[in-house]
């Protein structure tokens, strides 16, 4: 899975031609056909159909509570489709191209570029300045992020994957540890990855298995691209980097290199095989598929990670379900010494993945008049809380949650997430962030400091209690404490699908995949010759030159961002 993803910079002409032939009109035509469609409100039933280049487990044909309201007052029920298992779309989205069939909508993530290639995706500025007066209020401020590029400045996509104004109130990233092993030792300090260290090694010897099988100390999930996610971020993460995918941007010069050829880094890659080869690392990481990880993850016996919630959440989610709350885990900000700083509260703006309109949506009017719907006030409050009197009540004109739902919400989160709606669709609309208050003087989302306190387990609350903190975000460095990142995104950021970009970029990730677990899974005496070797293969696959490419792009796109003038 690509880290950055991007737009051809010319045209796929067989799409394009399949596209004709298919009988689906080019974004300019549907564009002129708006005028045509009756604008006034509209509330019959329609189907829309959707792909989402996420998977959605939970998904229940819009049976849901929340779905159901959806449905109510709009009249839009969606025939969607979601990509299976982890791979971002890339597959399909690359047959629809091919072929020119679309779905009316599509949340195309990183994949977007190839669709607008194909001039499959329609240009939203007149739509959502028309019939869209919530997403434009919304979006008003932050205009120039919604646009596709310097040269392109049309809307294909509204990001819907990020809070506007977000506010962070709580942290899940970091290293993780389960609260099981703090307790026992006396909740330690974990700042630094030998601090880590320490204290997976000290709970190991003193607790060799784990309900009757081998605890382990340390696992990673290599599958595919969540190697990224598990294995290859954390090097820079630990280094003071800001989270660029896999390049690292230098804030003063705005250059680009590869993240890992940053000699800091190379000292991460040396812990990972000095956990390796003291038996502290799980030695079936980089072998283990998806699954296998959960399921891991879910027996209590991995004592540490280096993830991000969302990643190993079934895992985390099948022992809340179990009743074992203290084999769930702590979040702390390791990096490689304390002159590093975590950079996971940097507020990257508004920017992100968003849901486009395609050629195909034979009424591109009611199609964002719908989007608009699920922006306003109502549509997400309805998206976040769920329905008056189900899932939350009002008391004192505040909206709260009951116990007995939040219990359910918290301790049978697939099957709460399944039955309510909530959570699913949020990326069909434009949201206001945590921290947000509508008219109401409520919060938009859930996540706000009391209910996030709330939603903690018994041994969450004693493991912060322990630490002098009140959500895990007390534990980071703070959001005040980085400038806003002028490029935004960089995962959202369009990169050249033609030419030797993309030719490149591949045969360095192919030898990043193969490389960097060969370091880490290497005798001691080897990891230094292996790893000068990783670093002088990037560059003979051509990777100074797409650094440079890289480099440029991120320079048009702060200044498109910024309106600043920067060579």
């Amino acid at each position: 899975m690509n880290g950055n993803y991007p737009k051809k910079l010319g045209t796929v002409l067989l799409a394009s031609t399949l596209l004709l032939s298919a009988g689906c009109s080019s974004s300019g035509s549907n564009s002129e056909n708006t005028e045509k469609v009756n604008s006034s409100e509209d509330t019959s039933p329609v189907t829309l159909t959707f792909f989402g280049a996420d998977a959605s487990p939970s998904w229940n044909k819009m049976q849901d509570d929340v779905g159901k309201e959806i449905t109510a007052n709009t009249g839009v029920t969606l025939s969607a489709e979601f990509d299976v298992g982890s791979g971002g779309g890339q597959d399909k989205i690359s047959l629809m191209a091919a072929s020119g069939e679309y779905p009316d909508l599509i949340y195309a993530k990183g994949e977007l570029g190839k669709l607008v290639d194909a001039e499959a995706i329609i240009d939203l500025t007149d739509l959502i300045d028309k019939y869209a007066p919530n997403i434009k209020k919304i979006m008003s401020e932050n205009t120039n992020r919604m646009r596709y590029s310097n040269d392109d400045q049309a809307i294909y996509a509204i990001p819907t994957n990020v809070g506007v104004d977000q506010q962070f109130f709580d942290a899940d990233s970091g290293f993780q540890v389960q609260h099981r092993v703090l307790k026992e030792l006396g909740y330690p300090q974990i700042k630094t990855v030998q601090d880590f260290e320490n204290v997976l090694k000290e709970y190991t010897v003193k607790h060799p298995t784990t309900d009757g099988q081998p605890t382990l100390p340390l696992t990673l999930n290599a599958d595919d691209w969540k190697i990224m996610i598990t294995v290859t971020n954390q090097a820079a993460a630990t280094t003071g980097g800001a989270n660029d995918g896999e390049y690292y941007v230098d804030p003063d010069t705005y250059e680009a290199i590869l993240h890992y050829k940053r000699p800091e880094e190379k000292e991460y890659f040396r812990w990972l095989n000095h956990m390796y080869n003291e038996g502290l690392l799980d030695k079936d990481a980089f072998v283990q598929q998806d699954d296998q990880y959960k399921a891991k993850i879910a027996s209590g016996r991995v004592l540490g990670l280096t993830s991000v919630e969302w990643e190993y959440q079934d895992g985390e989610n099948a022992l809340k379900a179990a009743g074992k709350d203290d084999y769930t885990y702590a979040h702390f900000p390791v990096t490689m010494g304390e002159q590093y700083k975590d950079h996971a509260m940097q507020s990257i703006g508004v920017d992100g993945y968003g849901i486009s309109i395609t050629t195909a949506c034979k009424d591109p009017v009611r199609a964002i008049k719908f989007i608009d719907w699920l922006s306003s006030e109502e549509g997400q409050v309805l998206r976040n809380w769920g329905v008056e009197g189900k899932q939350y009540q009002v008391e004192n004109g505040k909206r709260v949650i009951p116990d007995d739902i939040l219990k359910q919400k918290v301790n049978d989160a697939a099957n709460f997430t399944m039955q309510s709606g909530i959570g699913l669709y949020s990326i069909f609309g434009v949201r206001y962030g945590d921290g947000v208050k509508d008219s109401t003087d409520n919060y938009y989302t859930t996540n706000f400091p009391e209910q996030i306190v709330a939603s903690y387990s018994d041994a969450e609350k004693e493991t912060l209690a322990a630490y002098k903190a009140k959500t895990w975000k007390d534990l980071f460095p703070g959001e005040d404490e980085f400038p806003v990142k002028e490029w935004g995104a960089l995962y959202n950021m369009q990169v050249p699908t033609d030419g030797d970009y993309q030719v490149i970029y591949q045969k360095t990730q192919d030898i990043v995949r193969k490389r960097i677990p060969e370091a880490i899974l290497a005798k001691t005496a080897e990891f230094d010759t292996i790893y000068d070797e990783f670093i002088e293969e990037l560059n003979k696959a051509g990777a100074e030159k797409m650094e440079k490419q890289y480099t440029d792009l991120v320079k048009a796109r702060t200044s498109l961002f910024t309106g600043k003038s920067i060579k």
